[in-house]
């Protein structure tokens, strides 16, 4: 007979909730908490579906994090087969947000159940907070619901957040913070001509390519215990018209910095400001412009009774000891990790995220939740 998670991870693979579309699945999820006896809340923001879901009262408050919303899949004639039906081939479970993460969303909800049919007067509050919005613009989810969170005066003290973490087997990494991300879209404006004639035109790839040089050039920090030196780069460059004849009268760039706590947003902000204008790319007086978005800041976890509860729980259950990282992409966490919570992610491997033919194994989807569990109990009292 199917397990409960493998039955559930399922229900919500079926439903195509590519971002920020939920496609149903937090309806589905809200009647089985409901059920369970979990108070549910919805609060949609724009296009973006997120559900509250908490169970007793006071403190410690232990949060479970996650999304519904999946990437799209690309044309499905690539896939082996329909992106939307879960299949299973060689004891793996196919499909979009196999491991990205309807698994890590399944696995927590059949936790939380047992949890709390096994414990119903466990100390503190234990809740799930599930987004539509991570895979997207991440405005209207955790972002927004954090936000509501603040005006409330509501409390987290540790948030697990059930990304994708493990590398080659469940357990064998667990992420303890994040790096921040700051992205520049910079226009440069110069005079399109003809380039027998450059001295009636101005060449604007002639003008960043120095700049760019040297922002490639620069080290920005040398990072810490926690994390690596900043890192920059380039991830799009546009200019031209497409013809071999014509200076261009606009350049486009987009850059990215990853960055620890070495450094700050502003920081990095101001000094690319700098190399900038020092070397003659102008951004005053519509000669270009340069535009700036945080998406979150870094954080770490320091050791705290989370961290100890996560790794006591894979030694138990996984019989491994993870590494602890803040490497990577961003998560929500960055969002919570602001309110004062302790933030630790765990998952299933993520080799297969966003790919053709995602898929989660099936020995670490039937772990999962026994993992999660574990987590609870020995943050909530009793085990």
């Amino acid at each position: 007979m199917p397990s409960p998670v493998f039955e559930l991870t399922c229900e919500l693979m079926r439903r195509a909730s590519v971002t920020p579309d939920d496609a149903g699945c937090q309806a589905l999820i809200g009647e089985r908490l409901g059920r369970a006896g979990f108070a549910i809340e919805h609060l949609r923001y724009g296009d973006v579906d997120n559900l509250w879901a908490t169970h007793g009262d006071g403190a410690p408050v232990l949060v479970f994090l996650g999304h519904t919303d999946v990437v799209p899949s690309g044309p499905a004639a690539n896939w082996t087969s329909p992106p939307f039906e879960p299949v299973v081939r060689d004891d793996r479970l196919y499909g979009r947000g196999a491991a990205d993460m309807k698994s890590g969303v399944a696995a927590m909800v059949v936790a939380l159940e047992e949890f709390v049919r096994a414990q119903p007067q466990h100390a503190g509050t234990i809740a799930l907070l599930v987004t539509s919005d991570e895979e997207g613009a991440s405005i209207d989810g955790v972002r927004r619901v954090a936000d509501e969170f603040r005006r409330r005066g509501q409390r987290i003290d540790a948030c697990v957040v059930g990304e994708p973490s493990s590398k080659q087997r469940l357990g064998d990494l667990v992420r303890i913070g994040r790096r921040g991300s700051l992205t520049g879209r910079l226009t440069v404006r110069g005079v399109q001509g003809h380039v027998a004639y450059p001295e009636k035109a101005n060449n604007p790839i002639h003008a960043f390519a120095p700049a760019l040089a040297a922002l490639v050039a620069e080290r920005w920090d040398e990072g810490n215990d926690a994390f690596p030196p900043t890192s920059f780069q380039l991830s799009n460059l546009d200019a031209g018209t497409g013809a071999d004849n014509v200076i261009p009268g606009e350049l486009h760039a987009v850059f990215n910095f990853r960055f620890g706590t070495a450094s700050t947003a502003q920081a990095l902000r101001e000094r690319t400001e700098a190399i900038l204008r020092r070397h003659g790319v102008d951004l005053g007086a519509g000669a270009g412009t340069l535009d700036w978005w945080l998406s979150g800041e870094p954080f770490a976890t320091p050791a705290g009774p989370l961290r100890a509860a996560a790794l006591a729980a894979i030694r138990e259950s996984c019989g491994a000891e993870p590494e602890l990282s803040t490497g990577g992409g961003t998560s929500d966490g960055r969002f919570i990790a602001p309110l004062g919570a302790e933030v630790v992610e765990l998952g299933v491997c993520n080799a297969s995220i966003h790919k053709v033919d995602e898929h989660v194994a099936l020995d670490e989807l039937e772990r999962l939740p026994a993992l999660y569990g574990a987590i609870a109990a020995r943050m909530l009292g009793g085990r």
